[in-house]
């Protein structure tokens, strides 16, 4: 079992092949000692593996993932030094006490969505609250933050970049001063 709390080095493909997805996924532990944290189907048919290990093993599995799956390959992502707000967050809710500014970022596919909260909690001042990974959302992925709205706005900001660089952003959001009617609808 991996220990979610001590990741530094994250790795994670998404595929478009359930079928090259599972190969890829026997190739990357193969070649390298890793930690998979997720390897599941997720919406629209897709295959998602997400891993951990130390910085050459990961590069290896990433790199033997990506060749396998190919032109399957719908998003990937190796992050080195991986924001310690990000794990915690994939698929739960973190209840914090303050109510603040929210920040939502949507992408198109999961792994976008987890770079793009590595980048938001990166450019500092947010909590990531949670990210959602496609189960039930047609393939995307989303990012909840909450902070101050300069950190929020300069967060989202920095989060949104990373997905459309790689043309996987559907849409961002910034709620100033929320009604305290939405928050538990917000975190839950």
């Amino acid at each position: 079992m991996t220990d979610k709390n001590n990741i530094i080095v994250l790795g994670a493909i998404e595929f478009s092949s359930i079928a090259i997805g599972l190969l890829a996924l026997d190739q990357m532990v193969k070649v390298a000692p890793i930690q998979i944290i997720d390897a599941r189907t997720i919406s629209s048919g897709k295959y998602l593996v997400i891993f951990s290990g130390d910085v050459a093993s990961v590069e290896y599995a990433y790199r033997a993932g990506d060749e396998t799956g190919g032109d399957y390959v719908v998003d990937k992502l190796f992050l080195s030094q991986i924001h310690p707000d990000v794990i915690p967050a994939i698929g739960n809710t973190i209840n914090i006490g303050e109510w603040e500014t929210i920040g939502i970022i949507e992408t198109l596919s999961i792994v976008s969505g987890i770079e793009s909260a590595d980048s938001a909690a990166k450019e500092g001042g947010v909590k990531i609250i949670e990210i959602r990974l496609a189960d039930g959302y047609g393939g995307k992925s989303y990012v909840k933050m909450m902070g101050s709205l300069d950190a929020v706005q300069a967060a989202v900001k920095a989060g949104s970049a990373k997905a459309k660089e790689k043309k996987q952003l559907g849409m961002e959001t910034i709620i100033p001063q929320p009604h305290k009617e939405i928050k538990p609808f917000f975190m839950s």
